[in-house]
């Protein structure tokens, strides 16, 4: 395989999963974008998704040369402490705070550290806006913020964004909805087909009802449209 059209929430997002299947580094692919993601709510979600192109290159031969240390500019060096001294976790908070306060919000963020990554709770007042409709726009500053903490990292960190709690209470509405569509297929002998939601709410959906002895989950369609289906054995 030489080449992959695939497609995201951003151009980044696509040309990621591009690399991913290809199974190379970004330095070895030819980008092309074919279509761009429409804007959405404060400009940082697509409500239609990024398509790109991304193809292998035809690997030059090269006589490899040594690095010479008088190469490397001062200012560069510098630049490059710099970033390394910095903490990920607090350049992603005060970004955060940063977002809140162009929103009118003043808010704290409290870092907690788990096994597979770490949790910023935000705690303020008004969080409505921080958290948007269904989460969306938590779910877009989070994105952002993992972007920004990896910049300052050398190894690759994770974070999951909350506010008031609200993945938690989302993940209980998630399953309850799972429980009361699965019935109504059982009852009906129809699939049902739900909205789309994102990829980490449909794995709520599919962890919820992956032991039910009648029924089936299984997802179709394409980012940001892609949608959970629920049927019968």
């Amino acid at each position: 395989m030489t080449k992959v059209i695939t497609s995201g929430k951003t151009v980044e997002d696509a040309v990621n999963q591009g690399l991913t299947e290809l199974g190379v580094s970004r330095d070895k692919v030819e980008i092309q974008v074919l279509e761009q993601p429409s804007k959405g709510f404060l400009g940082l979600f697509g409500v239609r998704a990024a398509k790109v192109e991304v193809k292998l290159l035809a690997a030059p031969e090269v006589v490899p040369q040594p690095i010479k240390p008088a190469a490397y500019k001062p200012e560069v060096d510098a630049l490059l402490e710099d970033v390394a001294a910095k903490n990920p976790y607090e350049e992603a908070a005060a970004f955060l705070k940063e977002v809140a306060a162009g929103m009118g919000l003043d808010v704290e963020v409290h870092i907690k550290k788990q096994r597979d990554g770490h949790i910023f709770n935000i705690a303020g007042e008004d969080l409505g806006m921080i958290i948007g409709r269904r989460g969306q726009t938590l779910d877009a500053l989070q994105y952002l913020t993992n972007i920004v903490a990896n910049r300052y990292s050398e190894s690759f960190v994770r974070i999951v964004l909350d506010a008031e709690n609200f993945r938690q209470r989302r993940r209980k509405t998630l399953e309850d909805l799972a429980e009361r569509l699965a019935g109504q297929a059982i009852r009906t002998g129809k699939e049902v087909v739900l909205e789309p939601m994102p990829p980490l709410e449909r794995k709520v959906i599919h962890a919820k009802l992956q032991n039910h002895p009648q029924i089936k989950t299984l997802s179709k369609g394409e980012e940001p449209n892609r949608r959970v289906v629920i049927t019968t054995k």
